[in-house]
């Protein structure tokens, strides 16, 4: 496991650790994530062995665009509205799911949904160009434990780790950050699931 600073070459060395099949620790807008490529089920099953979360809970996924976000899932023209008003940001939406050729299982939630999110953070907007591809993405913890937000107790949690990360960027310690709000928008209603 290897631990770089944040800055471009860390968002080259991510891209080519996550095409490889790897996953990789990076500094988000709101938490560190966990990430992997969207479509490698080897990587995404590795994620859940690190954080032992249940596999009943599917990870959301980064885009790079509202477009590859369009390419995923069904959007309305109400929908799309909602979208552009929050993103880029902090909310992650669930949405009824189009095309899931690509796409691990452990990304598509029950009546085939998924969890979608456009960052706003340059350097994981960068890796989402670069990579070009949606990135699965949860928070750095272990399931119902508290995120971990300082850079020193995540690299401590996670290097002695039988299952550990491929990488960890050190975006230094993230301050008073929650996760992204989580917002359904497949019933008739719009239902705020985590704010």
């Amino acid at each position: 496991m290897e631990v770089i600073k944040l800055g471009q070459k860390a968002v080259n060395k991510t891209a080519n650790i996550l095409k490889n099949g790897g996953v990789a620790i990076f500094p988000t807008d709101t938490v560190y994530g966990f990430l992997a490529d969207a479509g490698n089920k080897k990587a995404i099953e590795k994620i859940f062995k690190i954080k032992k979360r249940a596999r009943s809970k599917p990870l959301p996924v980064f885009v790079k665009d509202i477009k590859a976000a369009k390419e995923l899932a069904e959007i309305t023209k109400d929908q799309e509205k909602i979208l552009k008003k929050h993103w880029p940001g902090k909310y992650t939406f669930i949405l009824k799911l189009k095309a899931s050729k690509n796409l691990s299982k452990l990304v598509i939630g029950k009546n085939n949904t998924i969890g979608i999110r456009i960052p706003k953070y340059k350097f994981l907007n960068d890796l989402l160009k670069k990579i070009n591809k949606p990135l699965a993405q949860t928070s750095v913890n272990i399931s119902g434990k508290p995120e971990i937000k300082k850079i020193k107790e995540i690299i401590a949690k996670f290097a002695d780790n039988k299952n550990k990360p491929d990488l960890i960027i050190d975006g230094g310690d993230l301050l008073k950050s929650k996760p992204s709000k989580i917002v359904d928008l497949t019933g008739i209603e719009k239902k705020v699931l985590r704010y």
